[in-house]
């Protein structure tokens, strides 16, 4: 099988319940987002030249979670194939909130705005949490756009997502030894 088709060389591609669509839809852009989110996440994970607190893990089931919202996005709203795929709902949310709770109790408060940087898996953290930022609104966007309901949780999925990211870069710069650079206002 070729890795290239040439069915998208007109701008259009088609949605994983059959749909042609326009690679500018407000769909396939949110699929583009977190296809990006996912990637980054890798990025983070190779940085990882240890194994801290069971991240490696903890990011491989995040991957796992974005390959689901990116399925549950290529396919248009009240499609038949939607009903089959998993969606994102309180269970997964609070999962995140375990962590970045048990996360938050190891570290010292927050004393004001973090800069981001320090170690380089930090750095790379920081970086996924913008990506999640970055991919939340372009879900948030094609929910309103298309009136898709199923993304609701999707989103505030993303949202403690990304705050997780924070939690994991403060983590990492503190397993590292590295000091946090604090914004001076």
């Amino acid at each position: 099988m070729k890795a290239y088709t040439g069915g998208g060389d007109k701008g259009l591609t088609s949605l994983l319940s059959g749909e042609r669509v326009k690679k500018s839809s407000s769909r396939i852009e949110a699929c583009g987002e977190v296809d990006e989110l996912n990637c980054t996440l890798g990025a983070l994970i190779a940085s990882l030249t240890s194994e801290p607190l069971g991240l490696r893990g903890l990011l491989l089931e995040i991957q796992d979670d974005l390959f689901r919202l990116g399925a549950l996005l290529a396919t248009s709203t009240g499609a038949d194939p939607a009903s089959l795929l998993p969606g994102f709902g309180l269970a997964q949310t609070q999962r995140l909130e375990a962590i970045i709770d048990r996360l938050e109790a190891e570290l010292p408060p927050l004393q004001g705005f973090v800069l981001p940087g320090g170690h380089p898996t930090a750095a790379w953290a920081h970086i996924a949490r913008t990506v999640c930022r970055r991919a939340e609104r372009r879900v948030v966007h094609c929910s309103l756009e298309e009136k898709d309901n199923a993304l609701t949780d999707a989103i505030v999925y993303l949202n403690r997502l990304s705050t997780l990211l924070f939690t994991v870069a403060r983590q990492c710069n503190n397993l590292f030894g590295v000091a946090e650079s604090m914004w001076r206002a």
